[in-house]
């Protein structure tokens, strides 16, 4: 095992394993419990800093890569089951796990403000820190699937025990739409394991492996997933319909429109830094489970669906916008510009060429940023007010420079200004739509209509909270930013113009990947951006 392997793994577990020191402390020691959720963070990104600057650009593999056995079921000669550990790093994964560190430690010093059943609430915290970390660096697609359920218990605790007045709905609607993405791709999971494999002590060895599954190189010939002899199932290959369900189940979890009813509600409902993580990382995995285990697993199938898929994140962009515009709730609003920002990755995902990938995980990258600026910015309002609608102030400039100041960058890096990541990403996205063959030059100019929508919500919230003379229809000491959040939003704003005005590096750790992606997919612009 090499040094970026020990620190991939340390960096997956480390949450986990201080979860279990939290067991021993006081319960009323809320202090040294949010210290040592912040100390993880620190520790977190310094791990993932090192795993960025040992990075090997060009480099089409895995790296900081462990592959061993995990358990097995054998009966007699026959093997009835098998699971592996295999983890490792590419330009998939690399930013989304530096990102997730990012956010986490943020997040971890917003906590400091739970006041109830604090114990509870930051060993929940550090569980959700681990299934984050090990969904994103899973190469097994059983372990991804034991990582990614992991993320729905404290998930649902989180906001169902520390959220708003109506807690308890959201977080069931969360739960029930999330568990029920998560059956369909075990479905799915377990037709691919036992249409896929390699000769073994005990005969033909089934496998989980994303390497054995990855455009069906261990595909068993005579399985319900041949192309030679194809299983039917209600007139459809039974391949289509295993992407169908990897692709719906990961479609709940962007949220795509019209599974997406479930995320409003959430994050009008979860506490600050819950939101946060909501938003920053947990929509990231439904994208990354459809590339990691839909697109690059099933890449014929994928591209019957490439258009279907095209237009799902076409009517998300336009009809998450309309539901940001007509958003009463500065939360909400900003929940239904996240359904908008996720059809853009949706987009790149669809167009299936080097390009639109890179776009599409820079604009992951870019979102995660932005919406936990942004989410951030929601909180400080309600903190100071208890109030989130935008109808009930004007004028916050004169009262709260600093908290202006923020507001501006966050919603004009939202909006897709040059000079900020969103801008890249999306630039990104519709030159690969363009260039697709598979996506008419319609779909691309259908989602630009998303970038004009969203520029008419954001500024007309700016217009009518920011700007005007100073008013406000409830109480509450409407004072500037304070040093603590500070510390969290100023990091946030400074990544998103390092990234909008110098984009190279992190295109150049997604370009192998994206390369791959595209030779996989086998259609459409293979020149990469740099």
């Amino acid at each position: 095992m090499n040094l970026n392997a020990i620190l991939l793994n340390l960096l997956i577990f480390l949450p986990l394993a201080i979860a279990v020191a939290m067991l021993f402390l006081p319960n009323g020691d809320s202090k040294r419990l949010q210290q040592l959720a912040v100390l993880t963070g620190v520790v977190q990104v310094v791990l993932a800093v090192v795993l960025l600057v040992n990075w090997q650009m060009n480099v089409k593999g895995y790296q900081a890569e462990i592959a061993a056995p995990w358990f097995s079921v054998s009966s007699g000669d026959r093997m009835l089951f098998s699971a592996g550990y295999h983890v490792g790093l590419d330009g998939l994964s690399l930013p989304m796990v530096v990102l997730s560190a990012v956010v986490m430690l943020l997040a971890a010093i917003l906590s400091a403000k739970v006041n109830s059943q604090v114990k509870g609430y930051f060993l929940l915290f550090q569980v959700l820190n681990t299934a984050i970390m090990g969904t994103f660096a899973a190469l097994d697609m059983f372990l991804f699937y034991v990582f990614f359920e992991f993320m729905l218990i404290p998930m649902y605790f989180l906001i169902g025990i520390w959220g708003g007045p109506n807690r308890s709905y959201a977080a069931v609607k969360f739960f029930l739409y999330t568990l029920f993405g998560s059956i369909l791709i075990l479905v799915a999971m377990i037709i691919l394991y036992q249409s896929t494999g390699e000769p073994g002590t005990f005969g033909i060895s089934h496998s989980f492996d994303v390497e054995v599954l990855t455009g069906l190189k261990g595909l068993l010939p005579g399985s319900a997933l041949d192309p030679v002899n194809p299983t039917l199932w209600f007139g459809l290959r039974a391949s289509t319909w295993v992407f169908l369900l990897l692709a719906t189940g990961f479609a709940i979890k962007i949220p795509a429109v019209p599974l997406h009813t479930w995320l409003p509600d959430a994050h009008v409902e979860a506490s600050t830094p819950i939101s946060v993580i909501l938003a920053a990382l947990l929509l990231k995995t439904g994208a990354y489970g459809l590339i990691r285990f839909g697109v690059l697993i099933l890449p014929t199938e994928f591209q019957e669906f490439q258009f279907t898929l095209s237009i799902v994140a076409v009517v998300s962009i336009i009809y998450g916008s309309l539901n940001a515009l007509a958003s009463a709730d500065l939360k909400r609003m900003i929940a239904y510009s996240s359904v908008a920002h996720m059809g853009f990755v949706l987009l790149g995902i669809s167009a299936g060429n080097t390009v639109a990938i890179q776009g599409a995980i820079f604009q992951m990258t870019s979102h995660g940023i932005i919406s936990a600026m942004l989410f951030i910015l929601a909180g400080v309002i309600q903190d100071r007010t208890g109030s989130r609608l935008i109808g009930h102030y004007s004028g916050l400039y004169q009262k709260m420079p600093g908290f202006t100041s923020i507001v501006l960058i966050a919603f004009f890096a939202a909006m897709g200004i040059p000079g900020f990541s969103s801008f890249i990403g999306e630039l990104l996205i519709l030159i690969g739509g363009f260039s697709s063959t598979a996506l008419p030059g319609t779909i691309p100019v259908l989602a630009t209509i998303g970038i004009l929508l969203s520029a008419g919500y954001l500024l007309w919230t700016i217009s009518r909270m920011i700007f005007g003379t100073f008013h406000s229809k409830v109480e509450g000491d409407l004072y500037d930013l304070n040093k603590k959040e500070w510390t969290v939003l100023l990091p946030l704003a400074l990544l998103t113009l390092v990234l909008g005005i110098y984009p190279g590096p992190l295109l150049d750790v997604i370009l192998p990947f994206a390369e791959k992606f595209s030779a996989l997919t086998s259609i459409g612009a293979s020149l990469p951006l740099k």
